[in-house]
Protein backbone atom coordinates (compact mmCIF):
# COMPACT_ATOMS: atom_id res chain seq x y z
CA UNK A 1 0.00 0.00 0.00
CA UNK A 2 1.52 3.71 -0.73
CA UNK A 3 1.16 5.74 2.44
CA UNK A 4 4.50 8.55 1.92
CA UNK A 5 3.17 11.89 0.99
CA UNK A 6 2.90 12.81 -2.39
CA UNK A 7 4.00 16.25 -3.98
CA UNK A 8 1.21 19.06 -3.14
CA UNK A 9 3.05 21.97 -4.74
CA UNK A 10 4.70 21.99 -8.42
CA UNK A 11 7.99 20.39 -8.58
CA UNK A 12 10.73 23.29 -9.27
CA UNK A 13 13.51 21.36 -9.57
CA UNK A 14 14.83 18.20 -11.56
CA UNK A 15 17.75 16.94 -12.47
CA UNK A 16 18.75 14.26 -15.49
CA UNK A 17 21.93 12.01 -14.06
CA UNK A 18 24.04 9.59 -16.61
CA UNK A 19 26.83 8.27 -16.49
CA UNK A 20 26.36 7.03 -12.21
CA UNK A 21 28.11 4.05 -13.78
CA UNK A 22 31.09 5.31 -16.12
CA UNK A 23 30.52 2.42 -18.62
CA UNK A 24 26.69 2.60 -19.60
CA UNK A 25 27.07 4.91 -22.29
CA UNK A 26 23.31 5.55 -23.28
CA UNK A 27 23.29 7.60 -20.16
CA UNK A 28 26.97 9.20 -20.58
CA UNK A 29 26.29 10.33 -23.91
CA UNK A 30 22.93 12.08 -23.47
CA UNK A 31 23.96 13.45 -20.26
CA UNK A 32 27.04 15.25 -22.33
CA UNK A 33 24.57 16.26 -24.88
CA UNK A 34 22.16 17.93 -22.69
CA UNK A 35 25.20 19.60 -21.04
CA UNK A 36 25.43 21.27 -24.42
CA UNK A 37 22.31 21.75 -24.75
CA UNK A 38 20.43 22.20 -21.75
CA UNK A 39 17.42 23.68 -23.89
CA UNK A 40 15.98 20.09 -24.65
CA UNK A 41 15.35 18.99 -21.34
CA UNK A 42 13.22 22.26 -19.96
CA UNK A 43 9.70 22.54 -19.48
CA UNK A 44 7.22 25.68 -18.98
CA UNK A 45 6.60 24.99 -15.34
CA UNK A 46 10.07 23.98 -14.18
CA UNK A 47 14.19 23.96 -14.59
CA UNK A 48 16.35 20.80 -15.45
CA UNK A 49 19.56 20.09 -14.81
CA UNK A 50 21.68 17.61 -16.66
CA UNK A 51 24.39 16.08 -14.40
CA UNK A 52 27.46 13.60 -15.51
CA UNK A 53 27.54 11.35 -11.94
CA UNK A 54 30.80 9.96 -12.18
CA UNK A 55 33.01 11.69 -14.68
CA UNK A 56 36.31 9.88 -13.50
CA UNK A 57 35.03 6.24 -14.61
CA UNK A 58 33.17 8.03 -17.16
CA UNK A 59 36.82 9.25 -18.69
CA UNK A 60 38.33 5.81 -17.75
CA UNK A 61 34.48 4.11 -19.28
CA UNK A 62 34.92 2.13 -16.46
CA UNK A 63 31.95 1.02 -14.02
CA UNK A 64 33.67 2.78 -11.08
CA UNK A 65 37.02 3.87 -9.84
CA UNK A 66 36.76 2.44 -6.62
CA UNK A 67 33.91 1.92 -5.38
CA UNK A 68 29.79 1.23 -6.90
CA UNK A 69 28.91 5.02 -6.68
CA UNK A 70 25.45 3.76 -6.58
CA UNK A 71 25.93 1.81 -3.38
CA UNK A 72 27.24 4.95 -1.90
CA UNK A 73 24.15 7.26 -0.86
CA UNK A 74 23.68 6.14 2.49
CA UNK A 75 24.16 7.90 5.32
CA UNK A 76 27.16 6.08 6.85
CA UNK A 77 28.77 7.79 3.52
CA UNK A 78 27.25 10.72 3.16
CA UNK A 79 27.90 12.17 6.71
CA UNK A 80 31.29 10.57 7.50
CA UNK A 81 33.70 12.81 8.00
CA UNK A 82 35.97 13.19 4.99
CA UNK A 83 39.59 11.82 4.59
CA UNK A 84 41.91 11.44 1.96
CA UNK A 85 41.74 7.98 1.74
CA UNK A 86 38.24 8.07 0.87
CA UNK A 87 37.33 5.97 -1.76
CA UNK A 88 36.88 8.44 -5.40
CA UNK A 89 33.07 7.51 -5.21
CA UNK A 90 32.77 8.22 -1.75
CA UNK A 91 33.94 11.33 -2.05
CA UNK A 92 31.64 12.21 -5.43
CA UNK A 93 28.70 10.95 -3.94
CA UNK A 94 29.21 13.69 -1.02
CA UNK A 95 29.64 15.93 -3.93
CA UNK A 96 26.23 15.11 -5.92
CA UNK A 97 24.66 15.11 -2.08
CA UNK A 98 25.94 18.91 -1.97
CA UNK A 99 24.77 19.41 -5.66
CA UNK A 100 21.18 17.32 -6.03
CA UNK A 101 20.75 17.08 -1.95
CA UNK A 102 21.28 17.16 0.81
CA UNK A 103 19.15 13.93 1.22
CA UNK A 104 16.04 13.92 2.92
CA UNK A 105 15.92 17.54 3.42
CA UNK A 106 13.32 20.22 2.55
CA UNK A 107 16.39 21.65 0.08
CA UNK A 108 16.72 19.20 -2.04
CA UNK A 109 16.47 18.66 -6.00
CA UNK A 110 12.07 17.85 -6.18
CA UNK A 111 13.13 14.72 -9.08
CA UNK A 112 15.95 13.17 -9.96
CA UNK A 113 16.00 10.44 -13.20
CA UNK A 114 18.70 8.27 -13.53
CA UNK A 115 20.01 6.79 -16.53
CA UNK A 116 21.26 3.21 -16.75
CA UNK A 117 22.12 0.42 -18.98
CA UNK A 118 22.19 -4.05 -18.54
CA UNK A 119 23.75 -6.69 -20.25
CA UNK A 120 20.17 -8.38 -19.77
CA UNK A 121 17.13 -8.68 -21.23
CA UNK A 122 14.96 -6.16 -18.94
CA UNK A 123 13.47 -4.56 -21.55
CA UNK A 124 12.67 -0.84 -20.37
CA UNK A 125 12.83 -1.96 -16.57
CA UNK A 126 11.66 1.39 -14.51
CA UNK A 127 13.23 0.80 -11.22
CA UNK A 128 11.86 2.67 -7.52
CA UNK A 129 13.10 2.16 -4.31
CA UNK A 130 9.61 0.75 -2.76
CA UNK A 131 5.54 1.03 -3.69
CA UNK A 132 5.29 3.90 -1.28
CA UNK A 133 6.29 6.13 -3.74
CA UNK A 134 3.13 7.61 -4.93
CA UNK A 135 4.61 10.07 -7.45
CA UNK A 136 6.93 7.51 -9.40
CA UNK A 137 4.36 4.99 -9.35
CA UNK A 138 1.89 7.16 -11.06
CA UNK A 139 4.73 7.97 -13.50
CA UNK A 140 5.43 4.43 -14.32
CA UNK A 141 2.03 3.62 -14.91
CA UNK A 142 1.99 6.57 -17.41
CA UNK A 143 5.01 5.80 -18.90
CA UNK A 144 3.17 2.01 -19.40
CA UNK A 145 0.25 3.88 -21.09
CA UNK A 146 2.20 5.82 -23.46
CA UNK A 147 4.46 3.01 -24.48
CA UNK A 148 2.54 -0.11 -24.87
CA UNK A 149 4.75 -1.83 -27.27
CA UNK A 150 7.63 -1.73 -24.22
CA UNK A 151 7.48 -3.48 -21.76
CA UNK A 152 7.91 -1.18 -18.97
CA UNK A 153 8.41 -3.42 -15.57
CA UNK A 154 8.48 -1.94 -12.40
CA UNK A 155 11.35 -2.92 -10.00
CA UNK A 156 10.86 -2.18 -6.71
CA UNK A 157 14.33 -2.67 -4.95
CA UNK A 158 14.31 -1.85 -1.37
CA UNK A 159 14.26 -4.14 1.25
CA UNK A 160 12.13 -3.91 4.37
CA UNK A 161 14.08 -1.69 6.76
CA UNK A 162 16.94 -1.11 4.05
CA UNK A 163 18.16 2.54 3.48
CA UNK A 164 17.94 3.93 0.29
CA UNK A 165 21.15 4.02 -1.31
CA UNK A 166 20.97 4.61 -5.31
CA UNK A 167 21.41 7.96 -6.39
CA UNK A 168 18.14 8.74 -7.01
CA UNK A 169 17.35 8.56 -3.26
CA UNK A 170 18.99 11.96 -2.82
CA UNK A 171 15.72 14.03 -4.16
CA UNK A 172 12.46 13.78 -2.83
CA UNK A 173 11.33 11.87 -5.74
CA UNK A 174 13.17 9.63 -8.13
CA UNK A 175 13.45 6.96 -10.28
CA UNK A 176 15.74 5.29 -12.59
CA UNK A 177 15.39 3.97 -16.65
CA UNK A 178 17.71 0.50 -16.79
CA UNK A 179 17.59 0.57 -20.92
CA UNK A 180 18.66 -2.65 -22.05
CA UNK A 181 20.28 -2.80 -26.23
CA UNK A 182 17.57 -0.43 -27.75
CA UNK A 183 17.57 2.98 -28.60
CA UNK A 184 14.02 4.67 -26.53
CA UNK A 185 16.32 7.14 -24.24
CA UNK A 186 15.66 9.98 -25.60
CA UNK A 187 11.54 9.76 -26.28
CA UNK A 188 11.72 7.78 -22.50
CA UNK A 189 13.12 10.93 -20.78
CA UNK A 190 11.07 13.37 -23.02
CA UNK A 191 8.15 11.57 -21.78
CA UNK A 192 8.85 11.60 -18.17
CA UNK A 193 9.65 15.27 -18.34
CA UNK A 194 6.00 16.00 -19.87
CA UNK A 195 4.64 14.13 -17.22
CA UNK A 196 5.83 16.47 -14.61
CA UNK A 197 4.85 19.19 -16.81
CA UNK A 198 1.26 17.51 -16.76
CA UNK A 199 1.30 17.20 -13.53
CA UNK A 200 2.56 21.04 -12.34
CA UNK A 201 -0.50 21.80 -14.75
CA UNK A 202 -2.70 20.58 -12.69
CA UNK A 203 -4.12 17.32 -14.09
CA UNK A 204 -5.96 14.54 -12.47
CA UNK A 205 -4.43 11.14 -12.30
CA UNK A 206 -6.52 8.75 -10.45
CA UNK A 207 -5.94 5.77 -8.58
CA UNK A 208 -5.21 2.17 -10.10
CA UNK A 209 -4.11 -1.20 -9.52
CA UNK A 210 0.12 -1.52 -10.05
CA UNK A 211 1.86 -4.63 -10.88
CA UNK A 212 5.49 -4.67 -9.68
CA UNK A 213 8.32 -6.98 -8.94
CA UNK A 214 10.47 -6.94 -5.43
CA UNK A 215 14.12 -8.78 -4.47
CA UNK A 216 13.28 -11.53 -2.52
CA UNK A 217 16.76 -13.14 -2.62
CA UNK A 218 19.91 -13.98 -5.38
CA UNK A 219 21.16 -17.17 -6.89
CA UNK A 220 25.02 -17.12 -7.45
CA UNK A 221 26.85 -18.98 -9.97
CA UNK A 222 28.58 -22.21 -9.23
CA UNK A 223 32.11 -21.65 -8.09
CA UNK A 224 35.96 -23.48 -7.16
CA UNK A 225 36.94 -23.36 -4.13
CA UNK A 226 39.00 -20.23 -5.44
CA UNK A 227 36.17 -18.37 -5.98
CA UNK A 228 36.01 -18.51 -9.93
CA UNK A 229 32.97 -19.18 -11.94
CA UNK A 230 32.62 -23.35 -12.05
CA UNK A 231 29.23 -22.83 -14.73
CA UNK A 232 27.37 -20.60 -16.35
CA UNK A 233 23.11 -19.31 -16.52
CA UNK A 234 21.26 -22.68 -18.28
CA UNK A 235 20.61 -21.44 -22.32
CA UNK A 236 16.73 -22.42 -21.27
CA UNK A 237 16.72 -19.66 -18.60
CA UNK A 238 19.43 -16.85 -20.43
CA UNK A 239 17.13 -13.87 -22.06
CA UNK A 240 14.30 -14.93 -19.59
CA UNK A 241 13.82 -12.02 -17.39
CA UNK A 242 10.65 -11.38 -15.83
CA UNK A 243 9.35 -14.82 -16.74
CA UNK A 244 8.31 -17.62 -13.96
CA UNK A 245 10.81 -20.37 -12.71
CA UNK A 246 8.92 -22.71 -10.76
CA UNK A 247 10.48 -24.76 -8.42
CA UNK A 248 12.12 -27.90 -10.26
CA UNK A 249 12.23 -25.92 -13.69
CA UNK A 250 16.15 -26.36 -14.89
CA UNK A 251 17.39 -28.05 -11.73
CA UNK A 252 16.01 -24.74 -9.72
CA UNK A 253 15.85 -25.99 -5.81
CA UNK A 254 13.34 -23.17 -4.43
CA UNK A 255 10.14 -23.67 -2.65
CA UNK A 256 8.03 -20.87 -4.61
CA UNK A 257 7.54 -19.65 -8.14
CA UNK A 258 10.14 -16.78 -8.71
CA UNK A 259 10.71 -13.99 -11.28
CA UNK A 260 14.31 -13.90 -12.56
CA UNK A 261 15.82 -10.72 -13.12
CA UNK A 262 19.28 -8.92 -14.07
CA UNK A 263 19.76 -12.56 -15.41
CA UNK A 264 23.67 -13.22 -16.50
CA UNK A 265 23.87 -9.25 -15.99
CA UNK A 266 28.16 -8.61 -17.17
CA UNK A 267 28.58 -6.11 -13.78
CA UNK A 268 27.39 -8.48 -11.47
CA UNK A 269 29.61 -11.46 -11.79
CA UNK A 270 31.53 -9.35 -9.38
CA UNK A 271 28.75 -9.25 -6.66
CA UNK A 272 28.15 -13.04 -6.40
CA UNK A 273 24.77 -13.10 -8.54
CA UNK A 274 24.11 -14.91 -11.40
CA UNK A 275 20.28 -13.55 -10.92
CA UNK A 276 18.15 -12.24 -8.77
CA UNK A 277 15.11 -13.76 -7.61
CA UNK A 278 12.03 -11.45 -7.31
CA UNK A 279 8.07 -12.37 -6.59
CA UNK A 280 5.56 -10.40 -8.25
CA UNK A 281 2.69 -8.96 -6.26
CA UNK A 282 -0.11 -6.31 -7.19
CA UNK A 283 -0.99 -3.21 -4.61
CA UNK A 284 -3.16 0.12 -5.17
CA UNK A 285 -1.66 3.27 -5.41
CA UNK A 286 -3.74 6.20 -4.41
CA UNK A 287 -4.81 9.47 -6.23
CA UNK A 288 -2.29 12.32 -6.89
CA UNK A 289 -3.73 15.76 -5.27
CA UNK A 290 -4.64 18.00 -8.65
CA UNK A 291 -2.49 21.02 -8.41
CA UNK A 292 -4.05 24.73 -9.51
CA UNK A 293 -2.08 24.69 -13.01
CA UNK A 294 1.95 26.49 -12.51
CA UNK A 295 3.01 29.46 -13.11
CA UNK A 296 6.05 29.50 -16.03
CA UNK A 297 8.96 29.04 -13.82
CA UNK A 298 12.42 30.49 -15.35
CA UNK A 299 14.94 28.11 -16.22
CA UNK A 300 17.80 28.60 -13.31
CA UNK A 301 21.20 28.60 -15.57
CA UNK A 302 20.10 27.16 -17.97
CA UNK A 303 23.85 26.70 -19.46
CA UNK A 304 25.20 25.47 -15.97
CA UNK A 305 27.28 22.15 -15.90
CA UNK A 306 27.14 20.60 -12.78
CA UNK A 307 30.73 19.30 -13.22
CA UNK A 308 32.14 22.22 -13.70
CA UNK A 309 30.73 23.57 -10.22
CA UNK A 310 34.49 24.65 -8.45
CA UNK A 311 32.23 22.75 -5.22
CA UNK A 312 31.72 19.83 -6.80
CA UNK A 313 34.76 19.21 -9.34
CA UNK A 314 37.69 19.47 -7.68
CA UNK A 315 40.37 17.61 -8.91
CA UNK A 316 38.49 15.27 -11.26
CA UNK A 317 37.14 17.19 -14.50
CA UNK A 318 34.89 15.48 -17.03
CA UNK A 319 35.99 14.45 -20.26
CA UNK A 320 33.49 15.40 -23.54
CA UNK A 321 34.42 13.10 -26.16
CA UNK A 322 32.80 13.67 -29.73
CA UNK A 323 29.03 13.18 -29.53
CA UNK A 324 27.57 10.47 -31.68
CA UNK A 325 24.02 11.38 -33.19
CA UNK A 326 21.64 10.97 -30.72
CA UNK A 327 18.43 7.93 -31.88
CA UNK A 328 18.78 5.12 -33.23
CA UNK A 329 22.99 5.09 -33.20
CA UNK A 330 22.87 5.01 -29.24
CA UNK A 331 23.03 1.81 -28.30
CA UNK A 332 23.90 -0.32 -24.71
CA UNK A 333 27.76 -0.88 -23.29
CA UNK A 334 28.63 -2.82 -20.74
CA UNK A 335 26.62 -2.35 -16.91
CA UNK A 336 23.72 -2.36 -14.50
CA UNK A 337 22.07 0.03 -12.20
CA UNK A 338 22.45 -2.20 -8.73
Amino acid sequence: MCSLPVPREPLRRVAVTGGTHGNEMSGVYLARHWLQAPAELQRLSFSTVPVLANPAATAACRRYVDDDLNRTFTSSFLNSRPTPDDPYEVTRARELNQLLGPKASGQAFDFVLDLHNTTANMGTCLIAKSSHEVFAMHLCHHLQLQYPELSCQVFLYQQSGEESYNLDSLAKNGLALELDPQPQGVTLVATVLDFIELFNQGTAFPAFEMEAYRPVGVVDFPRTDAGNLAGTVHTQLQDRDFQPLQPGDLLYEGESTVYPVFINEAAYYEKGIAFVRTEKFTFPVPAMPVLSPARAHPSSQPGLDPCRCPAVLKNHPPTHAPLPRLGPSIRNSWGALS
